[in-house]
């Protein structure tokens, strides 16, 4: 089973061929890869796995914080890539197909979660309350990336996407709308719709935290 410490994943493994200066056409080594791993050379796919694994993990755990749940995520995602290669437009880049289904697999898992009600703590964007003190809130002891990834749980899913791959991950606005299915400017729309979420999303976090300090200092 492929494995993957959480340094590696920091790391960036996309092949400059296959960047997106390359005006979404895909390089001719890629071409060659996708070709033969069509035609059941596992020995190419492998190599299509080993130019992605490390962007897919880390585009992965910016949705999924639990480590051996994201690299499960990511194998089945390149399974499911290798069950589908001969659907895939050889015409068109790799990468944002294969992220597509990464994208696709992982809110299919976050779904199925929310079904069982394990993110209700982190996802519930109604009125604010006042807390009780009572209670310890156990979003006190998060460090700043998980507190970014709280927040984004608030955002809906179509817009916390698009700012994960454009603002997080760095993905340009034509490779996030090829990830997506969607059109630039849709894209560069909810992109900015999202940064609004996120910030307002933000200082009602910070409202609950300081009318929790408030009432704590009280007791």
């Amino acid at each position: 089973m492929w494995t993957m410490s959480e340094s590696d994943a920091e790391e960036q493994a996309t092949d400059p061929e296959d960047s997106s200066e390359n005006g979404g056409v895909p390089s001719e080594s890629e071409v060659r890869l996708v070709h033969a791993a069509r035609n059941g050379d596992n020995a190419a796919f492998g190599e299509l796995v080993q130019r992605y694994e490390r962007r897919v993990f880390k585009v992965i755990r910016r949705f999924i914080p639990d480590l051996e749940m994201a690299t499960d995520l990511v194998q089945e995602s390149f399974l499911r890539a290798f069950e589908r290669i001969d659907q895939f437009d050889p015409s068109r880049r790799f990468g944002p197909w294969l992220f597509r289904l990464a994208v696709n697999l992982t809110y299919d898992h976050l779904r199925k979660i929310r079904r069982r009600g394990k993110w209700a703590l982190f996802t519930d964007a109604g009125e604010d309350r006042a807390p009780d003190p009572a209670v310890v809130d156990p979003r006190k002891n998060l460090d700043l990336s998980q507190e970014v990834q709280v927040v984004l749980a608030e955002i809906p899913e179509a817009y916390r996407t698009v700012l994960i791959l454009r603002d997080l991950e760095g993905f340009c606005t034509a490779d996030v709308a090829a990830v997506t299915d969607r059109s630039e400017a849709t894209i560069r729309w909810r992109l900015a719709e999202a940064r609004k979420m996120f910030r307002e999303a933000w200082e009602r976090r910070e409202r609950r935290a300081e009318k929790t300090r408030l009432v704590q200092d009280d007791i």
